[in-house]
């Protein structure tokens, strides 16, 4: 609060101050008091004022400078409320009771929305649980029918169905995951197990070399992760001779997945966006099925686990996909 402001915002109380001493002077003055009189009174009521007006200020400075302190140092500033003190003066004791009652409002209307979002949630992950078994039906009639052309639409539609499942929980992961030693052939492993019809019927190759290492992460996650990287490297694979090489990297401080394909690639344009929310670009008008939704979701959850994951790529030649993660005391805390 500023003087100068508070002195404008004053000017009304101010000017009646003026004109009531102007007032009392002019009265002093006709009923002939003698000239000490006279002073002593003024000065009394200048001083008075002046005191009041000083009092005042400093009362309502100390507190609205404290309100916008502890306001800027709020992620959530609808609970200003309850840490600023009550403070001694009418107006500022009428400003606190309305931020109260705003502030418990607001947080009835939060706890409601809460709710309707947690059941929506877990209709959400009921209903795909649900789905699920006539999918694992149908893939298990496939493979007895030797059907496999029926294959490719029932991974992709359990890929989308695991997409929605993983994205209502996103908001809550640390709900979800649980962060333990885990080891990375075993998850390539499972990912490699889930893909291999489509991988052999589109005659892709892939090559796993050198991925016997321990991270610490959360696996089921991680395997998602993979799933989604590795479901795209067969969307977007070459007419030609096709291969998906998987490999790690080991440093001191650093553990790299390495996820690389020979496919058509991500133009470079397009390339700083691949994260991005329901980003398809050039590579998702060729593919209809596309979403922009998978690599948006998976950096969203290396965000969250405290992995980091780039992207590498060169049109209509190869793409390089780096899962990052550190060997350093987050982990601890975390745990």
């Amino acid at each position: 609060m500023r003087l100068k402001e508070y002195l404008i915002n004053k000017i009304g109380t101010i000017t009646i101050f003026i004109l009531g001493y102007c007032f009392i002077l002019f009265a002093l003055i006709a009923f002939k008091n003698n000239f000490s009189l006279t002073f002593l009174i003024s000065l009394l009521y200048m001083l008075v004022g002046i005191s009041i007006f000083i009092i005042n200020y400093k009362k309502k400075k100390r507190f609205y400078t404290e309100f916008l302190m502890n306001l800027d140092k709020l992620d959530n500033k609808y609970l200003i409320s309850e840490i600023i003190e009550i403070p001694d003066f009418y107006e500022g004791r009428i400003l606190t009771q309305v931020l109260y009652e705003i502030g418990k409002s607001m947080n009835s209307h939060i706890k409601e929305y809460e709710t309707i979002t947690n059941d929506f949630r877990h209709y959400i992950e009921l209903w795909i649980h649900e789905v699920k078994v006539p999918l694992s039906a149908l893939r298990l009639i496939a493979h007895i029918e030797h059907n496999k052309e029926i294959v490719e639409p029932v991974k992709l539609i359990e890929d989308y169905v695991e997409q929605v499942l993983y994205y209502t929980r996103s908001e809550n992961t640390e709900e979800d995951y649980f962060i333990t030693k885990c080891n990375l052939s075993k998850i390539i492993s499972n990912v490699a197990i889930r893909n291999k019809d489509i991988i052999f019927r589109k005659n892709i190759d892939l090559i796993v070399e050198n991925t016997d290492y321990t991270v610490l992460t959360d696996s089921k996650w991680l395997e998602f992760i993979l799933n989604q990287i590795i479901s795209n490297s067969i969307k977007y694979k070459k007419n030609e001779k096709s291969y998906i090489k998987i490999t790690v990297k080991d440093k001191m401080n650093l553990t790299t997945l390495i996820i690389e394909d020979n496919g058509i690639g991500i133009p470079l344009s397009d390339l700083s966006r691949v994260f991005n929310k329901s980003f398809t670009g050039k590579n998702g008008r060729i593919k209809s099925s596309s979403t922009g939704m998978g690599l948006f979701i998976v950096k969203k959850m290396c965000d969250k686990l405290g992995h980091k994951i780039s992207i590498e790529s060169e049109e209509n030649e190869q793409t390089r996909v780096y899962i990052t993660f550190d060997k350093n005391d987050f982990y601890n805390v975390v745990n």
